[in-house]
């Protein structure tokens, strides 16, 4: 299973792309997720000037490096939140937030997303990852209830939105891979079904399978593949311990930083936490999962420029290069 490793960008967005670049190849990432922030894409400036495009690949070249997917996680957030408020503006590109009315940003969001849908295609990228963001988050909790009818309105919201951007992605022949975490539209199981469901299971809009937030939320990461392998479009590897022993550490956070030893879960260098990798790999390689494997680098206890490299190198110890006829015939040799 010889799958590319690369490196996700959107952890190092206070370093340029080149800087990024140098530590990944050293450490021996093949490529590179790139996100939609910082300096290491604008694809506003991108969509309009073939030099500066041309000076992002010149960089990967000089570190040979290469590109699968691109990230805009923080705009695909603003695309359908509500509220929009102070904190989007401090994840959002001054374009995007301009005067900080709500649906003027929303519209913005929406806009940059099919640029970015087309500065794939010239980059020769298919899979964009990202957020879509959600009108009913606020109401996770369930308290004051709400009606079905406030929650049916959000998934409307949602394919209402998010339609008119995938018709880009199709033209462009690129897909979406929305990555499932709390304060989406698809964060669990059950809303990763509605979504689809609310977009007619159109083929541009699938996931990124991200274990990490998974495992707190009491999901089977590996369960998730077996039901969904048609639509993991993308891999992110960010690992999680859950830390319940205690009786008092819950498993929303409790509000306390990353890194906090009073918290109920946190992340973890890759290979280090819960996730079962192993099991989750095998499963990727039964329904054929073919791209590339992106180490989220997170883990507030432990240097960023330490544990990185050894993230890569677990994730290498798992793609091991069988066919898969190899097992077909070991199986059918049995009977």
């Amino acid at each position: 299973m010889t799958l590319p490793v690369t490196l996700f960008t959107g952890q190092w967005a206070d370093l340029t792309l080149e800087e990024v670049a140098k530590y990944a190849s050293e450490w021996g990432y093949d490529g590179l997720e790139i996100a939609c922030s910082g300096e290491h894409l604008d694809v506003w400036r991108a969509a309009e000037d073939d030099d500066y495009l041309q000076g992002r690949v010149d960089i990967l070249d000089r570190y040979g490096l290469k590109v699968w997917s691109l990230s805009n996680h923080l705009t695909g957030q603003a695309v359908c939140d509500d509220p929009i408020d102070f904190r989007h503006k401090a994840i959002l590109r001054s374009k995007v937030w301009g005067d900080g009315e709500a649906e003027g940003v929303r519209k913005r969001a929406a806009e940059e997303l099919k640029l970015t849908a087309k500065a794939a295609n010239r980059l020769g990228v298919d899979t964009i990852t990202g957020f879509t963001g959600s009108k009913i988050w606020p109401y996770v909790a369930m308290f004051p209830p709400v009606g079905a009818d406030v929650i049916d309105a959000g998934y409307e919201d949602f394919a209402t939105r998010w339609n008119p951007i995938l018709d880009v992605f199709d033209r462009e022949g690129v897909r979406y891979a929305h990555e499932v975490h709390p304060g989406e539209i698809a964060y669990d199981y059950w809303t990763c079904m509605r979504a689809l469901e609310a977009v007619d299971h159109r083929t541009a809009f699938g996931f990124n399978w991200d274990p990490s937030h998974m495992m707190w939320q009491g999901i089977d990461p590996v369960g998730f593949i077996v039901d969904f392998a048609d639509r993991i479009y993308h891999v992110d590897c960010k690992d999680t311990r859950i830390r319940p022993a205690s009786g008092k550490a819950g498993v929303l956070g409790s509000h306390l930083p990353w890194g906090d030893p009073r918290r109920g879960w946190d992340f973890v260098s890759t290979g280090h936490g819960d996730v079962p990798w192993e099991d989750a790999f095998r499963a990727l390689r039964y329904f054929g999962y073919s791209g590339p494997i992106s180490v989220e680098w997170e883990d507030a206890g432990m240097g960023r420029l330490h544990g990185a490299k050894e993230a890569a190198g677990f994730v290498r110890s798992l793609l091991w290069d069988l066919p898969t006829a190899s097992f077909d015939a070991a199986f059918s040799n049995q009977n």
